[in-house]
């Protein structure tokens, strides 16, 4: 049985920035209470973990954070990430080229690319969402999105949703094993379906199942870490340029937004410029490294997605 319902989520959503805080604040409190104090702050140095980083060291401020060096990270967020006081930094076994290519590329968002992987191996279940059907063999609308995607089975190149896992889930893992702490996100609800349904499901803290997770800012929306970000003055990573309002809303004048500069997730459904097209100008030895190096360039083209 879920906690929530979309319309609660919706709901939330649309409380004021002060009363965000304050139940965000809560949702930190019971989240550190229950753990006795151990947790950390996994932190990409983006905007929205800044935030949340900034949230729990006001209220507890020898929390420690940790940061994955990917060697996907725009140098502007590593070069960021040195001036914080108390930062753990991991790394993973893999690089992104040897994972994508011994698994596949990542496209349109996890879900689909870890169903696109079994589904090429003959995987009944991943086939059958590939057709927008449960198992059963019933219609579902979770999985009707996925129908305009058949034509990547036939891609040229591997797909899968690898990447995540080796290059930030288990390098987390193995820290969260030797050290005993246990993680908070800056994630957000309306990122994804797969996060908006997790929310659903547990609410911001999740005690149970595999692993212990806290995403705090589950409820709050991009605009609101603007607004936070405009609010407090705390520093950001330059590679973001300034917050500015346009047609009555915050938005920064360069990257939107920063994780992986390599990762092509949710492309298909950016306006342009999108971040590969920004990319170009912005950090051009990057862009090439993607598009030429990596032959990032021949997954779009396949896709139909400008870069």
């Amino acid at each position: 049985m879920s906690m929530f319902t979309k319309a609660d989520l919706t709901t939330m959503q649309k409380y004021p920035l002060s009363v965000k805080i304050g139940r965000t604040q809560a949702r930190i409190m019971e989240y550190y209470n229950t753990l006795g104090g151990k947790i950390y702050v996994s932190c990409s140095f983006g905007k929205d973990s800044i935030v949340l980083l900034d949230i729990v060291r006001r209220m507890y401020p020898n929390v420690l954070a940790v940061f994955c060096d990917t060697g996907l990270e725009y140098p502007e967020i590593r070069q960021f990430a040195k001036t914080f006081p108390n930062v753990e930094w991991l790394r993973p076994d893999m690089t992104f080229a040897e994972v994508v290519e011994s698994k596949g590329y990542p496209v349109v968002g996890k879900e689909l690319s870890r169903t696109i992987y079994y589904a090429r191996r003959g995987s009944l279940w991943a086939l059958q969402r590939m057709d927008g059907k449960c198992k059963g063999g019933e219609k579902v609308e979770r999985y009707q999105r996925f129908v305009k995607y058949k034509y990547l089975l036939d891609a040229p190149f591997p797909i899968s949703d690898g990447c995540c896992h080796e290059l930030k889930i288990k390098p987390f893992q193995r820290f969260e094993k030797l050290s005993g702490l246990h993680p908070m996100t800056g994630t957000m609800a309306e990122e994804s379906w797969l996060r908006q349904s997790a929310f659903l499901k547990n609410g911001c803290n999740s005690f149970t199942g595999r692993r212990t997770m806290s995403s705090p800012l589950s409820f709050w929306t991009e605009q609101n870490i603007l607004h936070y970000l405009k609010l407090t003055g705390i520093p950001y990573a330059s590679v973001y340029g300034d917050i500015v309002e346009a047609d009555g809303k915050l938005k920064t004048t360069d990257c939107q937004r920063t994780g992986c500069f390599a990762c092509m997730y949710g492309m298909n459904r950016e306006k342009e410029p999108n971040r590969y097209q920004r990319m170009k100008l912005t950090h051009p030895k990057l862009y090439d490294y993607c598009v030429i190096t990596l032959q990032c360039g021949t997954v779009l083209d396949y896709m139909g997605v400008k870069y």
